[in-house]
């Protein structure tokens, strides 16, 4: 029987539910002030009965001493009577003005007979109602009582709860309605922000460019709403900010697959073009079979330098505990001139220049893999500038940072391709073919292995001038780095 009401108010909206709950505690309230004010007059209007019965006991008491007794009523309904109590019981002495039940009166004086000061008491008269009454001495074993009715002090109290229960019911209804509208008032802002919620959850998000339009920008709702407001909308912002990363990552994710296609592609069909070559020309020409056998092994040697470039930076983007990278103490400078060397024997055409410290600068780094950066920076730089183009390598240290800069008097690049030239299978020079232009994925093994160092690779480039900074941090000023643990 409770769980069904229980189960409908909680299907209430949240102000209908406080201003029930604020009607409930006015109910209390105003029977609290009621009970209060109720008990306050009704003991008022006794004390003030009593007073009365005091003031018409003491003229009453002079005329039963003179008299032996009193024959009048005070005031109409009131009765009056004088026992006498010298032999131990109330007898009641005639003529008097007594009703039919004189059972109380009697009582009282009895018990005045072996009282010292006046008794007052309520009691019921059969066929009379309820009477206050009064006893007192009048004289040596002598007791008067007075009894007065407690009708107009019943009334009084009557008609004031009466007007009581219908001021405080219509209190309680306008204070519920009046309440109800100020809290759907109040509430508003956050009606509000559930309205930008359900329309946040009609909203695709499926989509790969899904953004979220709204916001919860109504005013009002105090500090509270404001608080609440603000984090919603923070909140919103992060999740819209995620779906942008995500987007962008399927992006790139959708683009890169397509380019490593279509890198790989290229190898491919060149290894099936000279595997058929190489079948013919084994039946007829074994000079020419010889030349294909040569093609399809470069070819195969470039698809797996792509494969190994490609497996390199899963590894890096996956962020592994065992991340590809063997640290170990080692100078930077001569792998700098290392790099240096060989860029001089393989590329004749380009004139180098290398400037390094006289002194070893020691890191804890990778060697083969910063040698790979190294090489791949000054391989972009002969491949993309014509020959005679003179390339100079620096290495230098700087507070708390080892560098090395890479630059080519070539001509230079465009400022629409500076954001990208680090990008996966990006080229510059879309006319270039992959013999000559790459993969295009060396700056970015580039990028991702300085990362993987704690490192960064930054790009200057003006016509006539390109510049890529590596930068390399050094350790701890005291601490020489650990050997290798492998």
């Amino acid at each position: 029987m409770i769980a069904r009401p229980l189960r409908a108010y909680r299907r209430l909206r949240l102000g209908t539910r406080l201003a029930l709950g604020l009607g409930v505690l006015s109910l209390l309230v105003f029977a609290a002030l009621g009970t209060a004010l109720t008990t306050y007059m009704r003991d008022f209007l006794e004390r003030q009965l009593g007073e009365q019965m005091k003031i018409v006991q003491t003229v009453q008491s002079k005329d039963a001493a003179a008299h032996g007794t009193v024959t009048r009523e005070p005031y109409y309904g009131w009765y009056t009577a004088v026992y006498d109590v010298t032999g131990g019981t109330a007898e009641l002495r005639r003529p008097a003005d007594v009703p039919a039940d004189t059972g109380p009166l009697t009582a009282l004086a009895q018990r005045r007979a072996g009282a010292d000061t006046e008794l007052v008491g309520t009691a019921h008269l059969d066929g009379e109602g309820t009477y206050r009454l009064r006893a007192c001495a009048v004289g040596p074993g002598v007791v008067l009582v007075t009894a007065a009715p407690m009708e107009g002090v019943e009334e009084t109290v009557e008609q004031l709860v009466t007007v009581q229960v219908v001021a405080f019911a219509l209190a309680l209804v306008a204070l519920v309605v009046s309440g109800r509208g100020l809290l759907r008032r109040g509430l508003k802002p956050l009606s509000d922000i559930a309205s930008t919620a359900h329309g946040i959850a009609s909203h695709d998000l499926t989509e790969s460019a899904a953004r979220l339009p709204l916001r919860a920008d109504a005013p009002g709702g105090g500090p509270e709403v404001e608080e609440l407001r603000t984090a919603f909308n923070t909140m919103l912002e992060h999740i819209d900010d995620s779906l942008a990363v995500r987007a962008e990552a399927e992006r790139r994710l959708r683009r890169f697959v397509a380019d490593a296609s279509h890198e790989l592609r290229t190898p491919l069909m060149s290894v099936r073009g000279y595997a058929d070559l190489f079948q013919y020309a084994a039946a007829n020409a074994p000079e020419e079979r010889d030349r294909h056998l040569a093609r399809l092994r470069s070819e195969a040697a470039r698809m797996g330098v792509l494969l190994d470039d490609l497996l390199l930076l899963a590894r890096l983007d996956a962020d592994e505990d065992a991340a590809p990278l063997r640290l170990a103490d080692t100078d930077l400078v001569e792998l700098v001139r290392e790099a240096a060397d060989a860029f001089r024997a393989a590329h004749p055409d380009h004139p180098l220049t290398l400037t390094v410290p006289d002194a070893p600068v020691r890191l804890r780094l990778d060697a083969p893999r910063i040698r790979q950066v190294l090489d791949n920076l000054l391989t972009n730089a002969a491949v993309h500038t014509p020959a005679g183009t003179g390339v100079f390598v620096a290495a230098s240290v700087t507070a708390g940072a080892a560098l090395v800069r890479v630059t080519d008097t070539g001509p230079g690049i465009p400022p629409g391709d500076r954001d990208r030239v680090f990008d996966r299978f990006y080229r510059v020079d879309k006319a270039r073919t992959r013999d000559r232009g790459g993969s295009g994925l060396g700056l970015a093994v580039a990028a991702s292995l300085t990362r993987a160092h704690d490192g960064d690779i930054t790009l200057a480039s003006t016509a006539g001038a390109t510049e890529f900074t590596v930068r390399l941090p050094l350790p701890p000023a005291g601490l020489t780095p650990p050997p290798s643990a492998g």
